[in-house]
C-alpha cells in the first residue's frame, strides 16, 4: 500500500510538457478533427427529423420532443434484395412520406457528380425493390410531387418511372458520353456554377423542363492513370479559356405525351446556369448568362394558358460580372420569389413578383452571405451577414413587413445554419479562429432547445498542447486596408527575430482569413508556430465580404492586385522589429499556388521560400466559364492572361520554391506544372518538384495527404 502511494506522489509531481504537435497526427491519424452532427431531413411538419444511426437504421425523431428517444423508422436488417443487405446511403421521401427512395453504392463521378443504386422502399408494406436492374446504375433520381412517378438519369438520357405500372419510360434517346447530355450537366456547369441537376418537375407533376447539352465541338481533354502495364486513359471534355462551349437548350415534355419533346425559345444566351419549377403555379423559371457573365437575365415561362408564354423578369447587369444565383427562394403564397444581388454596391435580398416589380428586402453596407429562406408564413426571411469588416458571420432573421432584423448569433465568430421545412428550428454551428465548432438546435426565434455537440473532448485534448492564439488585425498596403490572420510562436518575444510563413489564397470571391475554426489547417499552422515561426495569411483585393467595388477590383488582370497585396503584406511585417525580413515564405493551393508561383518572381526581393500547390500559371490553361467570368477571352483580353502569368517572370525567381501538382488533376490540369517547368528550365532557373500520379486537384487518398504535408513541413523548415 505504502509503494502505490509513493509511485501516485511521484507521477502527480513530475512536471508536465506540452504534447508535440506532429504531422503524422494532423494528417495521417486524424486526432484534432472535430466531430459534427449527421445530417437530418424533416418532413412536412418541420418538426418530425429522420436520421441514420451509426448501425445505418433510419430513425425517427421530434423535434417537439427533445428529451424522447428516436424510435426505428427502418431497421437495417430488414433491408435485403436477393439476400444481399443494402445499405443506405442517402434517401429522400415521396409526398405521402411513406416510400423512400434508398441511394446506395455511391460512387463519385467529379466534384459533385456521382452514380448510384437506387431501391424503392415502402413503409407499410415494407417492400424493397430496385429502380431498376437493366438501367444502372443512376444518377439525379427523385420522386415527382404527386408521388406517383420517380425520374432519373441512366447514361445521359432522362428516364420516369411509373410507380403504379412499373413502366420505364425513356424521354431522351440521343444521350451519349462526350457528346450530348440530356437532364445533367457537362464538367464545366457542375465546377463553375455548382450545378448537377439540370431537370426539373411542375408543381402538378403534369411537365418535366429540362436543359440538353451537345459537347460535340468541346476541345477533349486526357488523363493517364499509371499502375497496369500500359496506363489507362481518360478523356472528357474540357472548355478552357477563349475555346467553345457545349451548346445548351431548354426543353419541356408533357408526361402524358412523353413521345413528343418541345424546345423552349428563350432569346440569345451563352449558359443557362439554372432551371427550376416554382413551388406553386406552373410557371417555370430560368437564368441565362451571356458569354462575358455581366448579364443574368430570369425567364419565366408560363404554362397555365394554351401554350407556354415566355417573358423576362428582371436583367441584373454589371460593368464588371454578375455571379449566378444560388440564393433563390419561392414565397410561399406562390406569387414570387426572393434573391440576392449586388445591384447596389453590396449583396442585398431583393423580392421580385411574377409581374416583375421588384423590391429590395434588405439594405446597408453589409454583404448578405447566406439567404436560407422564408418562413411558411412569408413574414419572415433568414440570412447570414457579414460583421467584423469581413471576418464574421452573422446569422438574421428578418420581419419582411417592417424590415426589423433581429440577430441570432454572436456577432464575433463564424454561424452556419441548416433549418427545418417552414423555418420552424435550425441547427447552428458556431465556432471562432480559436475555438472548435458547437452545434445547437434552436426554434425559429433562435432560443435555444438542445445543445447536439460542443466538441468538449476535442477542446480537452488541445488544452494542454500549449496552442498559440490566432488573432486578427487591419494593415495599410498600397493605400488600401486589408484584413490580416496572425499566430504567434508559443515562446514570443519582442526581443526576438521569427521568420514568417504566409498562407494564402487571394482568388475572387474567397477569403482566407476568417474567425472560423480552420481544423487540420489550424493545426498544422500551430505545428509551424511551435517551431519558431510565425505565420500569417492577408486577404488582399478581390476577396469577399467587403461590397462589390472591393471584390470586383481585380477584374481583368487576375494575380496582378492580388500579388501586389502580398508583396505589400510582406514588406509591411518586415517593418516590424521581432520580424526577420530575410527569411518570408509563402506557400498556396490552386489560386493560392498561382499567387505563391507570382510572388516567387514578381516579388523575388522579398520572399525566400515559396511552395505552390496545384497552381494556374497560365490562365489560358483554366476553363472559360471560370477564367472569362474575370478576363474575358484572351483573345480579348490578351495583356491581361499574359502579364499576371508566372511563366512569363521566371526570370526574376531568386529564392527556393517547391512545385506540387496531382497529375490526375481534372480541374487545374498537371498542364501547368509541366509548362511552368520547361519555363523554369529554360531560364535556367533551379527548383523542387513533386507530382502525385493518380491524385486529382485534392491530392488525398491513403497515406497522401501525410505525405504531402510532411514534404512540406521538412521544406520549410530546411529552407526558411
Amino acid at each position: 500500500m505504502h509503494y502505490l502511494h509513493i509511485i501516485a506522489f511521484v507521477l502527480i509531481s513530475l512536471p508536465i510538457f506540452p504534447q508535440e504537435i506532429t504531422v503524422e497526427k494532423i494528417w495521417k491519424k486524424y486526432e484534432y478533427r472535430s466531430l459534427g452532427v449527421d445530417g437530418f431531413n424533416t418532413l412536412q411538419d418541420g418538426d418530425r427529423t429522420t436520421q441514420l444511426d451509426a448501425e445505418g437504421n433510419l430513425m425517427l425523431s421530434y423535434i417537439s420532443k427533445p428529451n424522447e428517444a428516436p424510435t426505428h423508422l427502418i431497421a437495417a436488417r430488414e433491408l435485403t434484395y436477393r439476400g444481399k443487405i443494402v445499405n443506405i446511403e442517402d434517401y429522400s421521401f415521396d409526398e405521402s412520406e411513406r416510400k423512400v427512395l434508398i441511394k446506395t453504392s455511391i460512387a463519385p463521378v467529379y466534384r459533385r457528380s456521382y452514380n448510384a443504386v437506387y431501391f424503392l422502399y415502402d413503409l407499410d408494406t415494407r417492400f424493397l425493390e430496385p429502380l431498376s436492374e437493366t438501367l444502372s446504375p443512376q444518377t439525379l433520381a427523385e420522386y415527382s410531387p404527386d408521388g406517383k412517378k420517380v425520374s432519373f438519369i441512366f447514361k445521359n438520357d432522362l428516364y420516369v418511372k411509373d410507380l403504379s405500372s412499373h413502366k420505364i419510360t425513356q424521354i431522351t434517346t440521343d444521350g451519349k458520353r462526350n457528346k450530348v447530355i440530356n437532364g445533367t450537366t457537362d464538367w464545366v456547369y457542375e465546377e463553375e456554377f455548382s450545378v448537377t441537376k439540370a431537370y426539373s418537375w411542375s408543381s402538378d407533376s403534369k411537365y418535366l423542363a429540362f436543359l440538353k447539352f451537345v459537347e460535340k465541338r468541346v476541345q477533349e481533354f486526357g488523363i493517364d492513370f499509371f499502375g497496369e502495364l500500359y496506363p489507362t486513359r481518360y478523356e472528357y471534355k474540357y472548355p478552357k479559356a477563349g475555346e467553345e462551349n457545349s451548346k445548351v437548350t431548354a426543353h419541356w415534355v408533357n408526361i402524358s405525351t412523353p413521345q413528343k419533346i418541345n424546345s423552349l425559345e428563350i432569346g440569345d444566351y451563352e449558359y443557362i446556369p439554372r432551371i427550376q419549377w416554382s413551388n406553386i403555379s406552373n410557371r417555370l423559371l430560368l437564368q441565362t448568362m451571356n458569354r462575358h457573365q455581366d448579364s443574368l437575365k430570369y425567364h419565366m415561362v408560363d404554362f397555365s394558358g394554351k401554350k407556354p408564354l415566355h417573358s423576362i423578369l428582371f436583367t441584373d447587369v454589371s460593368s464588371t460580372y454578375v455571379d449566378v444565383n444560388e440564393c433563390l427562394h419561392f414565397m410561399p403564397n406562390g406569387e414570387g420569389f426572393f434573391f440576392t444581388s449586388e445591384k447596389s454596391g453590396y449583396n442585398q435580398l431583393y423580392a421580385l413578383d411574377y409581374s416583375g416589380k421588384l423590391n429590395p428586402v434588405t439594405s446597408g453596407e453589409l454583404d448578405l452571405i447566406d439567404a436560407y429562406g422564408v418562413s411558411q408564413d412569408g413574414t419572415n426571411f433568414y440570412f447570414t451577414r457579414s460583421g467584423q469588416s469581413g471576418i464574421s458571420k452573422v446569422l438574421c432573421r428578418m420581419h419582411i413587413p417592417s424590415k426589423e432584423v433581429q440577430v441570432l448569433s454572436p456577432l464575433e465568430g463564424w454561424t452556419e445554419a441548416n433549418f427545418t421545412q417552414g423555418m420552424k428550428y435550425y441547427v447552428g454551428v458556431f465556432s471562432e479562429a480559436n475555438t472548435p465548432p458547437v452545434y445547437s438546435l434552436f426554434d425559429g426565434e433562435g432560443k435555444l432547445i438542445k445543445r447536439l455537440e460542443d466538441n468538449a473532448v476535442l477542446a480537452a485534448k488541445l488544452s494542454p498542447l500549449g496552442l498559440s492564439k490566432k488573432t486578427f488585425q487591419s494593415i495599410e498596403v498600397n493605400g488600401v486596408t486589408l484584413n490580416a490572420s496572425v499566430m504567434l510562436p508559443p515562446e514570443f518575444s519582442n526581443s526576438n527575430k521569427y521568420p514568417l510563413y504566409m498562407n494564402v489564397y487571394g482568388g475572387p470571391g474567397h477569403n482566407e482569413v476568417t474567425n472560423q475554426w480552420d481544423g487540420n489547417d489550424f493545426m498544422y499552422h500551430q505545428l509551424l508556430a511551435s517551431k519558431g515561426y510565425i505565420v500569417v495569411s492577408v486577404d488582399p483585393r478581390g476577396t469577399q465580404y467587403r461590397g462589390a467595388d472591393f471584390k470586383k477590383a481585380t477584374y481583368l488582370q487576375l494575380g496582378k492586385l492580388e500579388v501586389e497585396d502580398f508583396i505589400g503584406a510582406a514588406k509591411f511585417f518586415q517593418t516590424l522589429p521581432y520580424v526577420d525580413g530575410s527569411r518570408i515564405g509563402i506557400m498556396g493551393w490552386s489560386y493560392g499556388g498561382f499567387m505563391s508561383s507570382l510572388a516567387m518572381t514578381k516579388g523575388a526581393e522579398v520572399f525566400k521560400m515559396g511552395i505552390a500547390v496545384a497552381p494556374v500559371t497560365n490562365w489560358r490553361y483554366y476553363d472559360n466559364i471560370y477564367t472569362e467570368r474575370f478576363m474575358r477571352t484572351p483573345q480579348e483580353n490578351p495583356k491581361g492572361y499574359d502579364d499576371n502569368s508566372p511563366i512569363n517572370h521566371v526570370d526574376q525567381m531568386k529564392g527556393k520554391y517547391l512545385l506540387i501538382h496531382g497529375m490526375a488533376d481534372d480541374n487545374v490540369h498537371f498542364q501547368n506544372s509541366a509548362d511552368m517547368v520547361t519555363a523554369l528550365v529554360k531560364a535556367n532557373k533551379q527548383f523542387d518538384f513533386f507530382a502525385y500520379p493518380n491524385k486529382n486537384h485534392g491530392i488525398y487518398g491513403g497515406n497522401t495527404r501525410n505525405h504531402l504535408f510532411s514534404l512540406m513541413f521538412e521544406y520549410i523548415l530546411r529552407n526558411l
